[in-house]
């Protein structure tokens, strides 16, 4: 069963990837890379972020007291409150990382997130074909899928990924959040996600795996296994 890392194009991505480490209490491989039932990688990038990420990172809570320290120290690692027009009455609190990248700290109490960890959630824009899509990609069952709304979640528990249905805001460029996991047989697992509906794009950038698009365009990526 593959496990999935969410790469992030960053300007300096070893300060985000230390920004991360530090509010998710995970160590740094490679400067740039932090493993976890989801990993995170970092890569460096000229492009601007110009529009809102199709993914964002949901932290969860313990408590009100347990949220408030969250934010906190996201605060002093670097990060900055952001204004995406929630409500006063709602829970959460949107945050962004040193580069923009948006994420929420999900008040506690939140029975969707219950027993998923710290990195609660991964939420997508996405139509429901999408989330079908990759619960066949990873082999993780369905685990919500009502109102054009689905989330999926490994066998083992752990973080969810989530789609919002529509709308979904339009694609502007390559996206600067991507999927991507290994495979011990490239070809073979490029030839079983294409019959899936996955559209093939060419070599990496690095040249060291193949880039993919899911149904609903978004780049991803399949290495090989190490």
């Amino acid at each position: 069963m593959p496990s999935l890392t969410v790469t992030f194009d960053a300007h300096d991505a070893v300060r985000v990837a230390r920004f991360w480490a530090g509010l998710l209490g995970r160590e740094v491989a490679e400067g740039v890379f932090l493993p976890g039932e989801v990993s995170l990688r970092f890569v460096s990038s000229d492009t601007a972020k110009t529009v809102r990420n199709r993914v964002h990172l949901h932290l969860t809570s313990a408590s009100l007291f347990d949220q408030q320290g969250t934010v906190a120290k996201a605060l002093e690692l670097g990060g900055a409150h952001l204004d995406v027009g929630q409500r006063p009455e709602e829970g959460h609190i949107v945050l962004a990382d040193p580069e923009g990248n948006e994420f929420c700290v999900i008040e506690p109490g939140n029975k969707f997130l219950a027993g998923c960890g710290f990195l609660g959630e991964l939420a997508c824009e996405g139509t429901r074909d999408v989330g079908l899509f990759w619960s066949r990609a990873l082999g993780w069952p369905l685990v919500w899928d009502e109102n054009e709304e689905t989330a999926i979640q490994s066998p083992y528990g752990g973080t969810k990924v989530a789609w919002g249905g529509p709308p979904v805001a339009p694609k502007e460029g390559r996206n600067r959040q991507r999927f991507e996991f290994t495979a011990g047989d490239l070809d073979a697992e490029v030839a079983r996600l294409v019959a899936l509906g996955a559209t093939r794009l060419g070599s990496e950038r690095d040249g060291a795996g193949i880039e993919l698009a899911d149904p609903g365009g978004n780049e991803f990526a399949v290495r090989p296994a190490r």
